[in-house]
């Protein structure tokens, strides 16, 4: 089990590195596939509000590196879920074709916070 939290905690740390790189330091990842009108919609209201996708992104930076190195990796899972099911419903109904990468997230984030489960027992304790 801690072979695989171990993979499923690197991949998600490279996937959400790659993400908010690419974003934060404006590469060019060559031809990016055409939006569906919604999808710029959605896009045009992120980045309009001039610091949300900023926001958004360094979190993420944040978390991939936190997930990287294997620190803090309880915060970083609770900190990105609310990114995460945000993709996951954002691919669901704006952009669908995203929607398995945005399913495999979800699971990991799970996966990430059941192999920790026993660090949150003091989150749902009621005084």
């Amino acid at each position: 089990m801690k072979i695989a939290m171990i993979i499923v905690r690197t991949l998600m740390g490279l996937m959400f590195l790659f993400a908010s790189v690419v974003v934060l330091f404006k590469i060019n990842m060559g031809k990016m596939p055409e939006m569906s009108e919604a999808n710029k919609t959605f896009m045009a209201g992120i980045t309009a509000s001039g610091y949300l996708m900023t926001f958004i992104k360094v979190t993420e930076l944040v978390c991939a590196i936190l997930f990287l190195i294997g620190r803090y990796v309880t915060l970083a899972t609770v900190v990105i879920f609310p990114i995460v099911i945000n993709i996951l419903l954002t691919h669901i109904f704006v952009a669908p074709e995203g929607v398995p990468t945005a399913v495999a997230l979800l699971i990991g984030n799970l996966f990430l916070a059941y192999y920790y489960r026993k660090n949150y027992v003091t989150l749902f304790a009621a005084k």
